[in-house]
């Protein structure tokens, strides 16, 4: 079997140091490379054959959403585990149903790490058990959804980007859409989750620990 190789995406250079010596120091033979943002994430895997990719929710430019679309359409087999500094109930389902194979926050990632990226290279999905138990509380329809939960993922990424404080405009530039498609998707926000303003939704999301 050839040597693992582990793309390992963050924007902080002491995170990616931290997390490839684990990876190094746990796993005989590994080759790890790293990118510092999403945009460099798509190049490599572009170029290069992965057997994983260990990629930070929040860096600089296009969403995690969006780059992990991107990743699914490029290499629908290449699994994807997500980092987080957020808790595990703000964005673990909708990563995961976006095709992550799994969801680790930072806080604990350095004691997982290992055996997520194990788990998912074999094939399989890494969730912590409380997670495993909220989808399964999901699956049997005993979930009240909160009024995010309802928006699709564009209708998500450009909550928590007017959330972060970005204008339309900027969010247009980042996204690569019209300014009108933007506004579009915006109206539609506030529609879903019985809101009027800007300024409501930067409320909600800091609320809520969405960004």
């Amino acid at each position: 079997m050839n040597d693992m190789k582990v793309l390992i995406a963050d924007d902080h250079a002491i995170v990616r140091k931290g997390f490839r010596e684990i990876v190094e120091e746990s796993i005989p033979g590994v080759q790890v490379m790293e990118a510092i943002n999403g945009l460099e994430v798509l190049e490599k895997i572009r170029v290069n054959d992965w057997d994983v990719v260990v990629m930070d929710i929040s860096m600089p430019g296009r969403s995690g959403l969006d780059i992990l679309h991107e990743i699914r359409a490029q290499q629908p087999k290449l699994p994807v585990l997500i980092l987080s500094m957020h808790p595990e109930d703000q964005y673990a389902m909708r990563m995961l149903k976006a095709g992550a194979a799994g969801y680790l926050n930072k806080e604990v990632a350095l004691d997982q790490l290992v055996q997520a990226i194990h788990k998912v290279t074999a094939g399989g999905r890494y969730v912590s058990p409380t997670l495993a138990e909220k989808f399964a509380f999901e699956l049997s329809g005993g979930s009240d959804k909160q009024p995010h939960e309802l928006l699709s993922d564009r209708e998500y990424t450009v909550l928590i980007m007017i959330g972060g404080g970005k204008t339309v405009s900027e969010i247009a530039e980042q996204l690569s859409l019209s300014v009108k498609t933007v506004s579009t998707y915006r109206t539609r926000i506030l529609e879903k989750m019985n809101l009027s303003t800007n300024a409501e939704m930067i409320r909600y999301v800091i609320e809520n620990s969405l960004s």
